[in-house]
This record gives C-alpha cells, sequence and structure tokens, in this order.
C-alpha cells in the first residue's frame, strides 16, 4: 500500500507537535520530583536508558495499598537507623565511644537533658524519651535522604508528616490521662481559677488548639522540606527557560547555596518537630494550675 502524501499544513502541524514535546516544562519537572509515584529513577541508569524501576501495585478490598517511592524511602531510613543503632548498642561497653556511636550520643544526650528532661521533667522526660529520640532520627534520616541523588524526601508529603503529627498527638494525650485519669486530663484543658462567665469562650478555644497544635507540627515540616527542593529545581530551571548559559553563572552556585543550607535545615526542622511535641508532652503531663 502506497503511503498518503502529506500535505504542508500536516507537516507543519507534526513539526509543531515535535517542538511543543520538545519544550522544557519547569512545573512537571517540580513536581515530578517533589510528589509521589510507583517508580524510582535510579542515577546515571535512568539517565541512560530512560528505564524507571517500577514498583508494584497491590489493590485489596477495593484500596489502594500499592508500595510508592516514599514508602521505599522510609524503609531505608527505618531499616539503616536499626542497624546503626545495633551495631551502637554492640559497642556499648567500650569506653570511648567512637563512629556512629560517638555521632549518635551528642544528639541523645543533648535531646534527653536539654528537651526531654527541661520539657517534660526528669521522671517524665526519661519515660518518653525513646519516643522522642525515634521522631527525631526518623525524621532527621527522612530529611537527609532526599538530599542524596535518587533518593526523595518522604517529609516532603503531608501525608507523611499528617501522620507523625497524629502519633504525636496520641502520645501527648496518653501522658496526660496516664496522669490524672481520662476525666482530670479532660478538666485540665482548661486553666484553672478562671471566672465561670469565661468559660463559654474559653473551652472551645483549648479544644481547637488541642488540634491545631498537630496541624502545625505537620504542615511545618512539610512546608519547610518541600520549600528547598522547590527553590533549587526553580534556580536551575531557569537555565533551561531562558535558553543561555550565562544564567548558570548565578543560578548555579545559589542552587549549591542552597543545598548546603538544606542540610542545615534538615537537622533544625527534626530538632524542632521533637522539642515541640517534647513540649506538648510536658504540658499535657504538667499542665499549668
Amino acid at each position: 500500500m502506497a503511503a498518503e502524501p502529506r500535505t504542508p499544513e500536516a507537516v507543519e502541524h507534526a513539526a509543531e507537535a515535535v517542538e511543543h514535546a520538545a519544550e522544557f516544562d519547569p512545573g512537571g519537572m517540580i513536581m515530578h520530583h517533589i510528589l509521589d509515584s510507583n517508580e524510582i529513577e535510579i542515577p546515571f541508569f535512568t539517565d541512560f536508558t530512560g528505564k524507571s524501576l517500577h514498583l508494584p501495585e497491590i489493590h485489596l478490598f477495593g484500596q489502594d495499598f500499592s508500595i510508592t517511592k516514599l514508602t521505599v524511602m522510609m524503609w531505608i531510613v527505618a531499616v539503616g537507623l536499626l542497624f546503626m543503632f545495633w551495631r551502637a548498642a554492640k559497642r556499648s561497653h567500650e569506653p570511648v565511644p567512637r563512629g556512629f556511636r560517638n555521632f549518635a550520643e551528642i544528639f541523645i544526650l543533648y535531646i534527653r537533658d536539654e528537651v526531654a528532661r527541661k520539657c517534660i521533667g526528669e521522671k517524665d522526660g526519661d519515660r518518653y524519651l525513646p519516643y522522642l529520640l525515634t521522631t527525631f532520627f526518623f525524621i532527621l534520616g527522612c530529611n537527609l535522604l532526599g538530599l542524596i541523588p535518587g533518593g526523595a524526601t518522604a517529609t516532603g508529603a503531608i501525608s507523611v508528616t499528617a501522620t507523625l503529627a497524629l502519633i504525636s498527638f496520641l502520645v501527648t494525650q496518653m501522658a496526660g490521662i496516664r496522669n490524672y485519669g481520662l476525666g482530670g486530663h479532660i478538666k485540665n484543658l482548661v486553666p484553672h481559677g478562671l471566672p465561670k462567665a469565661i468559660l463559654p469562650i474559653i473551652i472551645p478555644v483549648e479544644i481547637l488548639g488541642m488540634f491545631t497544635k498537630p496541624f502545625a507540627l505537620a504542615i511545618r515540616l512539610f512546608a519547610n522540606m518541600t520549600a528547598g527542593h522547590v527553590v533549587i529545581l526553580s534556580l536551575v530551571s531557569f537555565v533551561f527557560i531562558l535558553k543561555t548559559p550565562f544564567v548558570a553563572i548565578g543560578t548555579v552556585p545559589f542552587s549549591l547555596f542552597i543545598g548546603v543550607l538544606e542540610l542545615l535545615v534538615a537537622v533544625i526542622q527534626a530538632f524542632i518537630f521533637t522539642m515541640l511535641t517534647a513540649l506538648f508532652i510536658g504540658m499535657s503531663a504538667h499542665p499549668a494550675h
């Protein structure tokens, strides 16, 4: 069968389609890097072959239980922390700490002495120290893994930060219930000694504040970890948008500066989340009367 002759209009339309497909889409590129997906891009391998590692999709009872990129990142952090702390625990008999144990003890002692015990109290602080340390190192690991090529920032997803904030909320409420019982904890939500005339205003405000605290934790961590990636990708995009290498003279060094700054932000945000969680637990376990 002879091929149909192409009209000038068809050729022009095909050329426009190719040019449109080749156009750089900064918004799509940024969203591709910060959103979750069912595939993982492997550095160098994906660049040369164009193929990514596709993750299994699981659907049970009409629900999507598929393994995603961020799920794998959290698994890597969890397994890595378990292995490193197991190795550090095996060396606990050594008089001089070294390696990861030396690095971890700096944070462990600081969170114990300056965060847990000061915000919750010495007795209750040691009780909730394992949870606070787990929260800190897990968030720190997720934050740092997103800075490695091929990695992704799990704490840049609102679903992950909301789950962490929900766990913090439950631990906070359990701290008050443990010390005062359910009835006493509910009474302690409102400061004592207030005039009864303003209780109809204070009670809704205090109940709303009980839920806004974990909401603020989730949004703060999510926004800070997402913002850094968006800024770096936006700066790099200027080179392709303006189509001139001279822009790279300013954008590339500044992107490197933001990347180094993100290392500091990763530690700070993990510490802030842990410190505020300890503060909320202390306010619930030892409310001001």
